[in-house]
């Protein structure tokens, strides 16, 4: 009597073994994790109607941004928790050195009160606009279709926490030389009713709406954080620098750095998303809703800068330059 084969077992990653090859070290940790896929019409495993089940299946199954497989995409960078700690240990190594040898030196007693009452209003309440933007990484996290983009979007909500506790760093340091500017204190109310913060505060609290997928995507990394990053971390470093703030151009830098990496997996998911047909046309329609609020954020801040007379306008220029690049 013939016995039935046995089926050999599984490996850990079988499912990587189209590749013909031992998969790597980012692949094996980073791919096909979300449980919440497999199933379309229940993703959570439980009555179709469940409110988290329907927000799922509305705001992510049901985003007009469509492929075939999303488990595709891939970190250019291929990322991992260990890589990644590794990696921003280095910085944080780097930005907090910065801060012992600039407060050795005594920088914030170089320059006049006139440039510390300019931080308190430019500089330090940007800690709130920072969290709004480590809240749209963390939406993203959770609603992205594949755990390869919610990885990415996982560590840059890491860097957006780094950027807000730098910024409160240097609040307080900055509250015990110029105790009377209000630093510590008023970047609520100047966050919440300050000319020059309200375009950013409308961009992002309405990019934190947008909860298809896709779209949030758009509002926050293609739009928001370009404007983010080309006005307040390089406009004002340069400003900074022009004004003898040195340390807050060299912490600027190290935060666009940051930024650089940001916009290398963004690129890396537009170029996917664009291999599917449609999909062109939804992305330019989210970038043309959201890119006058970019455009209208970077106005009024940027104008605000010192010795910055351009700024508005290279602020702009390269925000949208990049997404030109892009396709859109």
């Amino acid at each position: 009597m013939n016995q039935p084969a046995v089926a050999k077992p599984l490996k850990t990653w079988s499912h990587l073994a189209a590749r013909r090859r031992k998969p790597s070290e980012y692949e094996i940790v980073s791919t096909n994790l979300h449980y919440t896929t497999d199933n379309p019409d229940a993703p959570f495993e439980l009555d179709p109607n469940f409110p988290m089940q329907i927000w799922f299946k509305t705001h992510r199954n049901a985003c007009p941004v469509k492929h075939a497989d999303w488990n595709a995409f891939r970190d250019p960078d291929e990322i991992v928790y260990r890589t990644y700690n590794m990696t921003q240990d280095g910085q944080e190594t780097y930005v907090y050195g910065l801060f012992d040898q600039f407060s050795t030196r005594e920088h914030d007693k170089m320059f006049d009160a006139g440039w510390a009452r300019q931080l308190a209003r430019l500089y330090t309440p940007a800690r709130y606009l920072f969290h709004t933007l480590q809240m749209g990484s963390a939406y993203l996290t959770q609603i992205a279709p594949s755990s390869t983009i919610s990885n990415c979007a996982a560590y840059q909500t890491a860097d957006s926490l780094r950027w807000l506790t730098h910024t409160a760093y240097r609040t307080k340091e900055l509250s015990k030389t110029y105790g009377d500017v209000g630093f510590g204190t008023g970047e609520r109310d100047r966050w919440e009713n300050e000319g020059l913060w309200q375009g950013f505060r409308e961009l992002v609290e309405k990019g934190l709406t947008a909860y298809d997928w896709a779209e949030g995507f758009v509002a926050m990394n293609l739009i928001a954080r370009p404007a983010v990053e080309e006005a307040v971390l390089r406009g004002l470093g340069h400003s900074g620098r022009h004004n003898g703030d040195t340390l807050l151009g060299l912490l600027t830098d190290a935060q666009l750095h940051d930024a650089d990496r940001h916009r290398r997996w963004a690129a890396a998911l537009v170029k996917m998303a664009l291999e599917t047909e449609g999909n062109k046309a939804v992305l330019q329609g989210f970038v043309a809703k959201w890119a006058p609020l970019g455009d209208a954020a970077i106005d009024a801040y940027a104008a605000h800068l010192p010795d910055a007379p351009d700024a508005t306008d290279k602020a702009k220029g390269a925000a949208a330059g990049w997404r030109k690049s892009l396709g859109l």
